[in-house]
């Protein structure tokens, strides 16, 4: 019996599909991962003092005993103001902003991790780690990399402001978007002549 190109095609076809589906039995869909994201972070605003709206006046509650406030309609960005920085002194379009941040993963925390995963630049100034975005341009490589959630702030604050961040994965940093993982950040923002 010869085999032919085509039917060594649907043999490796076929074994392909079949690892496929093996392995998506044992994993989860990425709705359910979205639906496990939600309940996290419901469950760790559920421990804290939130409004539901921003400001008319923009005028945040500061401290760290602030209110979280929801920034977005869909409940992704939630802002406490530590520091709202200079009111003077805004971002402009286009101007690269350099940020601080630790951040600390919310499904950790829901799952019981103890301590839960923690990383982010505040620690380790040194050895050229800057991380920064272009403000309000999100075709800068700089400002995709980091996500819109980040910069949500500096629409509201003054430069030097500090802020506590929470974002899902949809507002989050682009390479973990398909992760569902949301996180809580500590941001201090810079301008570039620092």
């Amino acid at each position: 019996m010869k085999i032919t190109t085509a039917r060594i095609f649907q043999i490796l076809t076929l074994t392909a599909l079949c690892a496929a589906t093996f392995a998506c039995s044992k994993s989860k869909s990425y709705s359910e991962l979205l639906r496990d994201e939600e309940k996290a972070t419901n469950w760790w605003l559920s421990n804290q003092k939130v409004i539901n709206e921003i400001p008319e006046d923009s005028v945040f509650i500061c401290g760290e005993d602030a209110p979280f406030y929801r920034m977005d309609e869909d409940g992704f960005i939630y802002m406490q103001v530590v520091n709202p920085g200079d009111k003077r002194k805004k971002a402009r379009k286009g101007q690269q902003i350099f940020f601080r941040y630790t951040r600390t993963n919310i499904l950790d925390m829901y799952h019981g991790y103890d301590p839960p995963a923690s990383e982010g630049n505040a620690g380790n100034v040194g050895n050229g780690n800057s991380t920064s975005f272009r403000f309000d341009d999100l075709y800068a490589e700089t400002s995709q990399t980091y996500g819109s959630g980040i910069q949500t702030p500096l629409f509201y604050l003054g430069l030097d402001c500090e802020v506590n961040l929470v974002l899902r994965s949809y507002y989050g940093f682009q390479g973990e978007t398909g992760q569902c993982q949301p996180f809580i950040f500590n941001v201090k923002y810079f301008p570039a002549y620092y």
